[in-house]
C-alpha cells in the first residue's frame, strides 16, 4: 500500500478523523483533542445514496455505526461546531440510532448562526434541533424567540471578485442568467430574515451554552478556532445554502476544516484557503456523482483547478473526501489533483487511505 507521505501529523496536531464518505457512510466529522480544549466538528451521518453500490442493509449498518462512533467521540468534547443543518452534519438528541438524548448537555455548541444566510429548509431543521436542544433543558423554543435583529443583508457574492471574473466562454451567458436568477432568489431570503422571528443564544443551569459562530473567533483553552463567516455550499447563489468553514490552531499546527465548499468551487475560497496558510486541510470534495445532469462540466474544472491551487501552497497534507467517495469514478474525475500532489510531494488522501491504506470503503470491500 506504500508509505503515505505525512503520515502521522493528524495525530501530532492533535486531530482524529472520526467518520467521512470514504468509510461508507456520508459524513465529515473530525475530533481535536488540544490539551485543555476538546471539539468535535459536525457530528452527523447520513445513509449513501441509492445507487451507491452496497446493499441497502449495509449502508444502514454503515450508517449506525458512524453515529457510534460520533456519539463515542461527543462524550469526549467539551465544545461541538455545526457548521450547517443537513443531516450528514449533525443529529437530533431524539435520533434513535444514537439513543443518548442528553448527547449535547453541558456543553459548548457553537451553531451556524439560524437566523441569517440560511435556505428556508436550513431554517426549519435549526429550529427543530433547538427546540429539542431547549426540551433537553425543560424549556421552551419560545422563550429564546424575539424580532429580527437586521433588517439589510450583504449580497456575498458581490465579494467574490475572482469567480466573477472567470472567462467560462459560451457558458457565460448562461451563467449571467443563472446568476440574476441567484440574486432574485437571494432577495427573496434576505426578505425572510428580515421579518421572521429570530432565536437567541442561550445560556442553561446544566452548562450548556447555544451560541452562533458565524465569523467569530474563539479562546478555547489551548486552542484558537475561528469560525468563518458564510460561505456559499456550493456555487454563487447555491439553493442549498451556507456553511461556516473552520480555522483552527492546535498544538502549533494550522488546521483549515472547509465543511461543504464543493470543492471549492469558488475560486476566491481556494485563494482565502492558501493565505491562510494550513498545514493541514480537511477538505470536502465536488459531487462527482451528480455529474453531468445536477453538476456541470464548467463547474467540475472550476473545483479541480481550485484544489490544484491548494495542493500548489504546500500544506503538509489534505484529506480529500467527502462527495467525492460517493462516485465510483471519482479518482478519475479529479485526476489533475492527484498529478499535482504528486509534483509537489505533498499527501492528499481520504479519510480511509489514511486510516486503512485503501481509497475507499469499497476498495477495502473489493479486496477480501
Amino acid at each position: 500500500m506504500g508509505r503515505i507521505i505525512g503520515a502521522g501529523i493528524l495525530e501530532r496536531a492533535g486531530v482524529r478523523i472520526v467518520w467521512m464518505d470514504s468509510m461508507g457512510s456520508k459524513s465529515l466529522s473530525i475530533f481535536l483533542n488540544c490539551g485543555r480544549s476538546k471539539i468535535l466538528i459536525d457530528p452527523g451521518a447520513a445513509v449513501m445514496q441509492p445507487g451507491y453500490p452496497l446493499p441497502a442493509e449495509e449502508k444502514l449498518s454503515l450508517r449506525r455505526r458512524a453515529k457510534e462512533e460520533i456519539h463515542s467521540f461527543l462524550q469526549e468534547s467539551d465544545t461541538v461546531i455545526i457548521t450547517h443543518y443537513h443531516h450528514d452534519h449533525y443529529f437530533l438528541p431524539s435520533d434513535p440510532e444514537v439513543n443518548d438524548y442528553y448527547a449535547f448537555s453541558g456543553k459548548l455548541l457553537i451553531m451556524k448562526n439560524p437566523n441569517k444566510y440560511i435556505n428556508e429548509s436550513q431554517w426549519g431543521r435549526a429550529r427543530r434541533f433547538l427546540e429539542e436542544l431547549v426540551s433537553v433543558e425543560r424549556g421552551d423554543l419560545g422563550e429564546l424567540l424575539t424580532q429580527p435583529q437586521e433588517s439589510e443583508f450583504r449580497d456575498p457574492v458581490d465579494e467574490l471578485s475572482e469567480a466573477l471574473s472567470i472567462d467560462v466562454g459560451a457558458y457565460g451567458r448562461r451563467r449571467k442568467q443563472l446568476l440574476e436568477r441567484g440574486r432574485q432568489w437571494f432577495i427573496k431570503l434576505a426578505s425572510m430574515w428580515g421579518s421572521r422571528e429570530w432565536v437567541r443564544e442561550a445560556e442553561f443551569f446544566s452548562g450548556t451554552r447555544i451560541v452562533w459562530g458565524d465569523g467569530k473567533r474563539f479562546e478555547l483553552g489551548d486552542a484558537e478556532v475561528w469560525v468563518m463567516e458564510p460561505h456559499f455550499h456550493g456555487v454563487e447563489y447555491d439553493r442549498t445554502g451556507w456553511v461556516t468553514p473552520v480555522f483552527i490552531r492546535c498544538k502549533g499546527y494550522r488546521i483549515f476544516y472547509s465543511s461543504d465548499l464543493m470543492g471549492p468551487i469558488i475560486e476566491d475560497y481556494a485563494t482565502e484557503i492558501v493565505r491562510l496558510r494550513p498545514d493541514i486541510v480537511i477538505l470536502d470534495g465536488p459531487p462527482t456523482y451528480l455529474f453531468p445532469y445536477m453538476f456541470n462540466r464548467i463547474n467540475l474544472r472550476r473545483a479541480v483547478a481550485n484544489a490544484v491551487a491548494i495542493v500548489k501552497a504546500k500544506p503538509k497534507i489534505i484529506i480529500y473526501d467527502h462527495h467525492l467517495p460517493r462516485d465510483v469514478k471519482w479518482r478519475a474525475r479529479v485526476s489533475d489533483v492527484f498529478k499535482e500532489a504528486e509534483a509537489e510531494d505533498v499527501a492528499v488522501v481520504t479519510a480511509m487511505k489514511y486510516l486503512r491504506g485503501f481509497d475507499t470503503y469499497l476498495d477495502m470491500v473489493s479486496s477480501m
